[in-house]
């Protein structure tokens, strides 16, 4: 097991976000969590990530590593788990380069990181022609191609992905599952919190359905596709 999740309790001041959830990642594998808006999806990405605190009977071990022991900058850097939140958030005064650049700040296999960019181009032949461009200025499905590709060249063993569908057209969509798919073919997991429930059950290979912070349905994305509650909840009937 790469990622395994036990008991996960995350609390905003009084509020208790999400009660005690259980899951699992094997490595290289695609898995989704699909859930109403509110239902704690980002929070559980937010809690991995290390950008909210878990509380302290929650357990989350990364490659047999206590994550609850690392501060976010280090999950990154020392285990290789990197984060796509919604809105992207880029650095939207630096370029495209500068953008990527700052992403293998902390790396420290730095022979690689020329492959990884030539890599990287391959999936995303639309960055490479906007190396120049300053970030604020891409379209934005550009914009989406970018902060995947940040991931990319920070941390290779777990992407963690907030909503990538959201705001884009259904070519672009589509092209994007596509390079999340290529991405995943080299051998990194991906952990995916989608709106987009019929599309993210599609891409994936396992989900979960979580409810006001509870999960309340898992398995094969296949199964799920053709459940009854599931179709009526989330996939139009």
């Amino acid at each position: 097991m790469q990622l395994e999740i036990k008991n996960l309790h995350v609390s905003y001041d009084k509020i208790r976000a999400l009660h005690g959830i259980d899951f699992s990642i094997d490595r290289g594998e695609i898995v989704c969590i699909i859930g109403a808006n509110g239902a704690g999806k980002s929070t559980t990405l937010r809690a991995i990530s290390r950008l909210l605190q878990a509380d302290k009977d929650s357990v989350m071990t990364f490659e047999g590593k206590d994550l609850m022991q690392y501060e976010p900058d280090k999950v990154v850097s020392r285990l290789g788990i990197s984060h796509v939140p919604e809105g992207r958030r880029l650095f939207g005064n630096l370029t495209v380069m500068e953008n990527l650049q700052l992403a293998t700040f902390a790396r420290s296999d730095r022979e690689r990181i020329a492959g990884d960019f030539e890599q990287l181009f391959t999936i995303f032949p639309r960055l490479k022609e906007r190396t120049s461009q300053m970030a604020g200025t891409l379209s934005g499905g550009e914009q989406q191609m970018l902060a995947v590709g940040r991931a990319y060249m920070s941390a290779r063993k777990l992407m963690l992905l907030d909503e990538p569908s959201m705001g884009l057209a259904p070519l672009l969509m589509l092209s994007m599952f596509e390079a999340l798919k290529e991405i995943n073919r080299e051998g990194t997991s991906i952990l995916l919190v989608e709106q987009n429930a019929r599309l993210a059950l599609k891409f994936a290979q396992r989900a979960y359905v979580l409810e006001n912070g509870r999960l309340v349905l898992e398995g094969p994305s296949d199964s799920l596709l053709n459940n009854p509650e599931v179709k009526k909840a989330y996939l139009g009937g």
